[in-house]
């Protein structure tokens, strides 16, 4: 096994409590996670919703893994975690991205491995994400962007407590049709 330094800025007994829940744990991305990463990066069914055009070779994931995954969130301004269960075998993957200090928000984005959907891992992980962003971070809002058309996604934002609170007409150009994009908020009123 390959040893790879650890950029990773908080450990993992810290955040237990707020990255496991009862079936899942949200974890960092490791070296083990090159072949599930190659394969969900490379699903061109896929592509729309990160705005991706071309495939990612092994190596240059690898290096992704290895020096940019890990990266303080404050530094990288995103966040991606594994969707594990307790043997570790990745089930999808979670993103905080466009993280913004100044404003305290950060959006959300999830993925659930097209075998282990309809389980409620996506639901449990939104969950999970929440609970880091708004007391560990200390973030007052997450935000998601849901193209039209995305039934399973705004179910799932919406019982996450997520509020759909506008509308970017004619926002996505998918496979020569326009989509609206919606947005979902959620706010930390405990903050």
């Amino acid at each position: 096994m390959v040893e790879w330094p650890c950029y990773i800025s908080f450990s993992r007994e810290d955040n237990m409590l707020t990255l496991t829940g009862e079936y899942i744990q949200l974890r960092a991305l490791e070296p083990e996670d090159i072949d599930f990463l190659f394969t969900t990066e490379n699903n061109e069914d896929l592509w729309y919703l990160s705005y991706t055009n071309k495939p990612f070779s092994r190596n240059s994931l690898m290096c992704y893994i290895k020096e940019q995954a890990n990266q303080d969130i404050y530094q990288a301004k995103q966040l991606r975690l594994v969707i594990s269960d307790a043997q570790k075998t990745p089930l999808g993957l979670i993103d905080l991205y466009d993280f913004d200090f100044t404003n305290q928000r950060a959006g959300v984005g999830i993925i659930i491995d097209i075998n282990h959907r309809r389980r409620g891992y996506a639901l449990e992980a939104l969950q999970l994400v929440t609970k880091y962003a708004f007391h560990r971070l200390e973030l007052h809002q997450l935000f998601a962007s849901i193209n039209e058309g995305n039934h399973s996604s705004e179910r799932l934002f919406s019982r996450a407590g997520f509020t759909k609170t506008s509308v970017k007409k004619e926002w996505n150009y998918i496979q020569g049709k326009f989509y609206d994009e919606y947005l979902y908020q959620k706010l930390n009123h405990v903050h």
